[in-house]
């Protein structure tokens, strides 16, 4: 499958970090981010304000609101067996078709909810005070269709992304969430990037997931990049997990981001479909500093050791140093905020340090 690649995005190096943050306090986390990532800042997601932050909430919360989607025992579920399933069935399709014809007020119906998202919102507010000065990119974050689907079931529990009707339902929330958050971050006066954090991908090739085909993840992550790249965003796939990267890199996909510090070694068996991804203008953030105490025992010198031992044998296979210089960002392996935020703070200033490493090279 070739992939067109919409944009050329040589970042050098560039930091970002991968989204969630161990605060409460909304105002505390954007200044944290703001302080370490001043090209490229993310919108702080905030876990331990409790589960109003669960994605079901920020991302799928229309599915909530017109009742696709009920909370069941404190558990969300989708609720087919309900006999008013199909009306509200018609309801979605009817706002999310107007929607994707350009209607403003039903794109709204898509958006992270202001109580459900402090970190956004408050994302939002420094800017407009601040202004994008010196910023690059405004980079956000939304849960991917295979995470979604695994986690969420229909009410006799089963995984919602292997019922055909269900998967295209939440596909197209997340598509139309996808053109939403790309609309409302570079109306801050900056382009921007979203990455679909799913780390999901890992089943693929699992035989808990026989039935999980190439065709459909490729089907469903390139119709999301598409809501994406339809509002000039650039488009990232994070994932923490190992997983068979050929099916992101033969996607549409500008950034694809892995735990380089755990799983980097994994991508060395997909060198042929890594170069192709290069040579397309792909980009790979390098998730080369690790979330976890460990990040304690190590330094910007020793990361970046690492880093040099995984070019050296893409390298081997036929990869080009120049490029992977040019075509690279440094990102935390994973997302901080089930950490302490003296550890978040050590991750973020090491991710730094190595990026700006890099950037004296390029």
């Amino acid at each position: 499958m070739n992939a067109k690649k919409s944009f050329e995005f040589s970042p050098c190096g560039l930091a970002t970090g991968v989204g969630s943050l161990p605060f409460v306090d909304p105002a505390k986390a954007v200044s944290f981010v703001r302080r370490y990532f001043t090209a490229i800042p993310h919108w702080p997601q905030l876990p331990l304000r409790g589960t109003e932050e669960n994605f079901v909430f920020q991302f799928l919360r229309v599915l909530v609101e017109t009742g696709l989607i009920k909370i069941k025992g404190g558990v969300p579920c989708f609720d087919t067996a309900d006999p008013a399933w199909p009306d509200r069935l018609t309801r979605f399709y009817t706002i999310f078709l107007a929607a994707e014809e350009g209607d403003s007020h039903a794109l709204q119906s898509f958006a992270l909810p202001r109580d459900n998202s402090k970190g956004f919102y408050a994302f939002l507010e420094s800017i407009e005070r601040t202004g994008p000065r010196g910023i690059r990119f405004f980079k956000g974050h939304m849960v991917g269709p295979l995470t979604a689907g695994f986690h969420l079931k229909d009410d006799r529990g089963r995984m919602a992304y292997y019922r055909d009707e269900l998967r295209d339902v939440l596909v197209k929330t997340l598509a139309m969430h996808a053109r939403w958050q790309a609309v409302t971050l570079s109306g801050l006066g900056r382009p921007a990037i979203i990455f679909v954090d799913d780390p999901g991908i890992s089943a693929y090739g699992s035989y808990l997931h026989i039935t999980l085909t190439r065709e459909m993840i490729l089907e469903d992550f390139n119709s999301i990049f598409a809501a994406l790249h339809s509002e000039n965003a650039r488009v990232g796939l994070h994932s923490c997990n190992n997983a068979d990267w050929s099916v992101p890199l033969q996607s549409n996909l500008d950034i694809l981001s892995l735990d380089a510090y755990w799983y980097g070694d994994s991508i060395l068996c997909y060198a042929v479909e890594l170069l192709d991804f290069l040579e397309r203008g792909g980009v790979l953030a390098w998730g080369i500093v690790p979330t976890m105490e460990r990040a304690f025992e190590e330094d910007s010198h020793s990361l970046l050791l690492r880093l040099e031992h995984l070019w050296s044998q893409l390298e081997r296979f036929g990869l080009n140093r120049e490029t992977l210089l040019k075509q690279s960002m440094i990102t935390p392996a994973c997302g901080t905020g089930l950490l302490s935020p003296e550890l978040a703070e050590r991750i973020y200033r090491l991710t730094c340090q190595v990026s700006e490493a890099l950037a004296s090279m390029c």
